[in-house]
């Protein structure tokens, strides 16, 4: 049997490795892409003991990078999308709306670039994941730019899945996982949030990318799944604000 080949966008670190990671184990051959070729090293030398990764340096906002990837690669089985951004945060009223038109270009133009180039190079039958994040659906103050950026991505699956079948078209939306992305939080305000979610989450703790990385890989493969979007969220959509 022809193994799957699958590529994830966003891959050389937090959920698009972990993701990249889970299908190597379910045997596919697997493409990695960033925008830096130290940490796309570095994320191939850590994957190595699951299997063979290729690699290549792409920009997401790049159209033709993002061609070029595709016609390296050959025919898709699935398609992951893990790029994103580290602006949009913030109350309404002092937000920088700079950094949220920053945000929708670097996360949600960007992931609709790659759909729009996959959707010519993805097989029958396959998948386009987006990976969004809760801030689009949960209620919680400072996180207004964040909701209108993963917002955006949500309303577009069921649209995109009808449009693009037999392709299949998902999302998975996670909520607070202990990534690289935090990085660009302040110290305090990232161990407050941390805190208050291991408080208050019905799960007690936060999560991690390999369980992000596990439905993605579980949805992709999944052949009567499309137009949907999946939490991943520790159950903090159960919680009252």
């Amino acid at each position: 049997m022809t193994r799957k080949n699958a590529m994830i966008f966003g891959g050389s670190s937090g959920i698009g490795e972990a993701t990249a990671r889970a299908l190597l184990v379910q045997g596919q051959q697997v493409s990695i892409t960033g925008r830096d070729r130290a940490k796309l090293s570095a994320a191939e030398q850590r994957l190595s003991e699951y299997g063979q990764v290729r690699t290549a340096v792409v920009h997401a906002l790049d159209r033709d990078s993002v061609q070029r990837a595709f016609e390296a690669s050959g025919p898709v089985d699935h398609v992951v999308i893990c790029v994103s951004g580290g602006k949009g945060a913030g109350l309404f009223r002092e937000l920088n709306l700079n950094d949220v038109r920053d945000a929708l270009e670097q996360k949600t133009i960007a992931q609709l670039t790659v759909a729009q180039v996959a959707a010519g190079h993805v097989r029958e039958g396959g998948s386009i994941t987006f990976v969004t994040a809760a801030s689009a659906r949960s209620v919680v103050r400072g996180t207004a730019g964040l909701a209108a950026v993963n917002g955006a991505i949500e309303a577009l699956i069921p649209v995109l899945a009808l449009e693009l079948a037999p392709i299949r078209v998902n999302a998975v939306s996670p909520g607070i996982i202990e990534t690289r992305w935090w990085d660009g939080v302040p110290a305090t305000t990232r161990d407050a949030l941390f805190e208050t979610a291991r408080a208050t989450l019905p799960v007690r703790r936060i999560g991690v990318p390999e369980e992000v990385g596990e439905l993605i890989a579980t949805i992709s493969s999944a052949g009567f799944i499309t137009g949907s979007v999946y939490e991943i969220d520790g159950g903090s959509h159960l919680v009252t604000q």
